[in-house]
């Protein structure tokens, strides 16, 4: 790969061009965000950008507004295979960080699958999110890549301007954690939906019961450890 840059998108190609790597990503089972609502949401102020190989869209970011004019919902976030390895995810969000601190956002806010060891390291680790709200079966019935168990998500909550998010962005030392209660992950969920169903329904509702039971009691997830495939929650 070249030099790659990141940016918003501009005009219908690159909207369309989003569309179409959402299929490369996911396959023509799961439903992309279309690129007439990309270019629409962005224009009433939400955040469609890309990561750009030369003139070829690699990665992309969509995120709009909430009714809380301080936080963003940040949905989707993507890279093509041959792309991935150069830390485009993480690169992509930081620039989220940036465009949403300019614009007076101070939280952004995504779901995850909670098994996705990957994601896991990435949103809770990398980025420095928290979570401490767990939603049972959130897209119903899902296909592709996803089917074969309940699409629970865990809601990563990004404050832009915590600590620990500060600390992550200027690549500084952060504290250790001494968690409360630890809760493993498979090293590889997406291995076991696409080979097992009834493992993965076991691991589903394994970590569904551990995660609610957990913030039933007040604790959040305030860290993954990738070495052991856990969160830290305290």
């Amino acid at each position: 790969m070249s030099a790659i840059s990141i940016r918003d998108l501009n005009g219908m190609p690159e909207f369309e061009a989003a569309e179409n790597l959402q299929l490369a990503v996911w396959g023509t089972d799961d439903r992309p965000d279309p690129a007439d609502l990309m270019m629409v949401v962005a224009h009433e102020g939400g955040l469609v950008a890309g990561a750009f190989d030369g003139d070829t869209l690699v990665g992309y970011i969509f995120g709009f507004p909430t009714k809380d004019a301080a936080i963003q919902h940040s949905h989707r976030l993507a890279v093509l295979p041959q792309a991935r390895g150069a830390g485009l995810a993480a690169k992509l969000k930081w620039y989220q960080r940036d465009w949403c601190l300019a614009r007076g956002i101070q939280t952004v806010r995504w779901t995850y699958d909670p098994l996705r060891a990957v994601n896991a390291n990435l949103n809770i680790h990398r980025l420095g999110c928290t979570a401490g709200t767990y939603f049972e079966n959130y897209y119903g019935v899902m296909a592709g890549i996803n089917q074969g168990a309940p699409s629970d998500r865990l809601l990563a909550e990004w404050c832009l301007r915590s600590p620990q998010v500060q600390a992550r962005a200027n690549a500084t030392p952060i504290d250790a954690i001494q968690p409360r209660q630890t809760i493993t992950i498979p090293a590889d969920f997406g291995a076991i939906l696409a080979n097992d169903h009834t493992l993965a329904l076991s691991e589903r509702l394994r970590v569904r019961a551990g995660m609610t039971k957990a913030f039933g009691q007040g604790l959040r997830v305030v860290g993954f450890e990738a070495a052991t495939n856990a969160y830290l929650l305290a």
